[in-house]
C-alpha cells in the first residue's frame, strides 16, 4: 500500500508523527509530546463567501485523552487558539469550515501573532492560490521549539488538564503545482510574537524548516533539482 498516494493531500509524501489524523478535507500529524499537531497539510479550497464561519471549537476525540487539548486548557491562558489550517481555506462548505476549529488543529498563539503577521501570510496564501496560472496550492505548517530556550506551557499539569507547551515560532511550506506542471516552493519561520516586518523577511529554505521541526517536506520529490529547491529561499510570489 503507498499510504503517500491515498488522499490528494498527501501526494508529495508526509512527515512521521505519533498519530496521523484524517479530516474530510485536510490531514494531520499530532504529537504525543507537545499535546497539539506537529504538522497539518492542506491542499488550498476555492473561497467561498457565501459560508459563515461560527466558530465551532471543540475537542478531537480521537486523540487519546492523557494527550488531547480541550477547551479548559486554553481558558484564561492569554493565547489564542491559533489555527494550523486557517478556517479561511476552507471555504466550500460548512461542515468543512466546521472541521477546521477541532483543537487537534489549534496551537497556543500570541494574539498579536495570529491576528496579524499569521493572518497575513494566510491570507497571502490564498492570493496565491487564486493566481489563474496556479492550478493546486499545498500548505503544511507547524510549531516550533527552541529547546535552548526556556518553554512556558499554558494548562496545568494535573489530572484535569494537559499541559501545552507554547511554540517559539511556526514554519510554513508551500507548493505549488502549476498549469504547465512546474513546480515552486516557499518555506517560511516566523516567531510567535507581533512583527511589522515584511513576510519576505521570513523566508528561509526548506530545509532550515526540516532541520528546526525534525521532519522531512515533500519527501516524495527526490531528485537533485528538488533538493536544490529545499536549498534555495525563492522570492515572494
Amino acid at each position: 500500500m503507498n499510504l503517500p498516494n491515498m488522499r490528494r493531500e498527501m501526494r508529495y509524501g508526509i512527515p512521521a508523527a505519533d498519530q496521523i489524523v484524517f479530516n474530510r478535507h485536510y490531514v494531520l500529524g499530532y504529537s504525543y509530546y507537545f499535546r497539539q499537531a506537529k504538522w497539518a497539510l492542506e491542499i488550498v479550497s476555492p473561497n467561498n463567501p457565501d459560508v459563515e464561519r461560527k466558530n465551532p471549537f471543540r475537542a478531537d476525540y480521537r486523540i487519546p485523552e492523557m494527550f488531547r487539548a480541550d477547551l479548559i486548557d486554553y481558558e484564561g491562558s492569554g493565547f489564542d487558539r491559533g489555527h494550523l489550517v486557517a478556517s479561511a481555506d476552507k471555504e466550500e462548505t460548512e461542515l468543512q469550515n466546521s472541521e477546521t476549529f477541532l483543537l487537534s488543529n489549534m496551537s497556543p498563539q500570541k494574539p498579536e501573532f495570529n491576528q496579524g503577521i499569521w493572518k497575513n501570510l494566510e491570507s497571502e496564501v490564498r492570493e496565491l492560490n487564486d493566481h489563474k496560472k496556479v492550478f493546486e496550492t499545498y500548505v503544511i505548517c507547524g510549531p516550533l521549539f527552541n529547546f535552548a530556550e526556556a518553554v512556558q506551557v499554558i494548562g496545568a499539569d494535573d489530572s484535569n488538564k494537559v499541559s501545552i507547551p507554547i511554540p517559539h515560532a511556526y514554519f510554513k511550506s508551500i507548493l505549488t503545482e502549476r498549469n504547465t506542471g512546474t513546480i515552486y516552493m516557499w518555506s517560511f519561520i516566523m516567531p510567535n510574537k507581533e512583527s511589522d516586518e515584511p513576510l519576505s523577511s521570513f523566508l528561509v529554505p526548506t530545509e532550515k524548516v526540516e532541520r528546526f521541526a525534525g521532519i522531512k517536506l515533500w519527501d516524495q520529490l527526490v531528485g537533485t533539482k528538488f533538493d536544490n529547491m529545499r536549498k534555495r529561499v525563492k522570492k515572494m510570489w
